[in-house]
């Protein structure tokens, strides 16, 4: 009797396993976790690179540095967005696809305040994008993911959960970040510019900083943040120089309209305030960023179908785009954006005591790595007193000067620095400046 019970018992446990329906072995192993990673791995790129670093020290030399970052598939094109630092100063950027594919990618635009940037990977395949999810609802406590080119180890995946919201981090005298996500999931150098994921696999914000000499404090930017951002980066306006003239929010079915500008395509064609547009291009659209992707690539005068819904009727109009009215860029940005320059008025007298046939110039404060002036040694603390033939006195000598380089078709311009009382000069190549 004993005996029959246990075979009883155990025929009865070898149905159970055996009947339909019931959870595999396998299957226990894919949990949340690994699905997540699974959904949004192809996604994301590793990013290489070289730059030069200036050492300080009059005698000191540039030295090459090999770096690593990672950046998020946002546009099957190949358009990803990264940190700006990982590749700022990056001349020739590599990037490596979950394939393992090697490509070529470049800068197109970037935002060095909030410290993001849009690259175009070198592809013709279509490339997976990442699913993006909402910063708005997320909770101190949950699990996250950290998803990145960590040390060079390419899809590094970290866990974690999130330590705190709304962080203020300063990073160095010029770096800034606010409004950061905290996380004790491990980000280490070459995860910047990678996904911090939810538990479903959603990008929710963009690894950026770690505290130095900290363990388990590591930052990431709101991904409502950096749609935001990006939104602006990817603009028909900003890359292919054509406007249609409206902001939108996202809403339940579609994108509102918020604003026509005047004069504007979408003006013309009669679209309103409170409009929501469902298509683009026939493309499906929730957001500004959609409609910004959907136009991306398109010239001046083509003409685009678009759908929207007004007050419960559907009507299809046709979006002639235009050329965007050119903004002229301030002095300083000029400087900035061209030479690689932060200037600003040095003080006339301190000028001719160093050297008494200059009436003045212009103080170099900072030096963007990779720029123009950099490459020539350029350092902060040098006095800029000229370039070509004229003085730089004032910032709006710098624009005035860049104008007439670009008008009169040069190939190299030549600069003048003060560095005590010496008078330095170099070369720069106009193709490196004019852009």
């Amino acid at each position: 009797m004993v005996y029959t019970r246990g075979y009883l018992l155990l025929a009865t446990f070898v149905a159970l396993v055996a009947l339909p329906g019931l959870v595999r072995a396998e299957d226990l192993r894919r949990t949340a976790i690994v699905r997540a990673i699974q959904t949004s791995r192809d996604s994301v790129v590793n990013i290489h690179g070289e730059k030069f670093v200036s050492d300080t020290g009059d005698d000191a030399e540039d030295r090459r540095v090999n770096g690593m970052g990672t950046g998020v598939v946002i546009d099957p094109r190949g358009y990803a967005v990264t940190n700006f630092h990982v590749v700022d100063g990056v001349r020739e950027i590599e990037v490596t696809l979950a394939s393992g594919r090697t490509v070529a990618a470049r800068l197109i635009s970037h935002d060095r305040r909030t410290d993001l940037a849009v690259i175009k990977i070198d592809t013709v395949d279509p490339l997976p994008v990442i699913q993006l999810g909402t910063s708005d609802d997320l909770l101190t406590g949950e699990t996250v993911l950290a998803l990145g080119n960590a040390f060079g180890y390419e899809h590094t995946v970290t866990r974690g959960i999130i330590s705190a919201l709304h962080r203020n981090v300063d990073v160095s005298p010029t770096q800034r970040y606010e409004d950061l996500i905290q996380t004790d999931a491990s980000i280490n150098p070459g995860n910047s510019g990678g996904p911090l994921l939810n538990i479903h696999g959603e990008m929710i914000g963009i690894n950026v900083a770690v505290r130095a000499g900290a363990q388990g404090i590591g930052f990431a930017i709101p991904v409502d943040s950096v749609l935001r951002i990006v939104t602006r980066l990817l603009s028909i306006e900003r890359i292919d120089h054509t406007w249609h003239g409206l902001v939108c929010r996202t809403c339940g079915t579609g994108a509102m309209i918020e604003t026509v500008h005047s004069q504007s395509p979408a003006e013309t064609i009669g679209m309103r305030a409170g409009d929501i547009i469902l298509r683009v291009a026939d493309k499906n659209v929730t957001s500004q960023l959609d409609i910004e992707r959907a136009l991306l690539g398109r010239k001046a005068g083509e003409v685009v179908a678009v759908t929207v819904t007004r007050e419960g009727d559907e009507k299809n109009l046709s979006l002639a785009l235009a050329k965007a009215k050119q903004q002229k860029a301030s002095a300083s940005e000029r400087s900035w954006e061209q030479l690689g320059l932060r200037l600003a008025p040095a003080v006339s007298s301190t000028v001719q005591q160093l050297q008494p046939r200059y009436h003045g110039g212009l103080l170099v404060q900072e030096v963007r790595f990779g720029s123009p002036a950099s490459d020539k040694g350029i350092r902060p603390g040098d006095i800029l007193v000229g370039l070509h033939i004229w003085e730089t006195v004032k910032p709006d000598n710098v624009s005035y000067i860049l104008d007439q380089i670009k008008s009169d078709q040069l190939e190299t311009v030549k600069f003048y620095i003060l560095r005590g009382r010496d008078t330095l000069f170099g070369h720069l190549t106009s193709d490196t400046i004019l852009r």
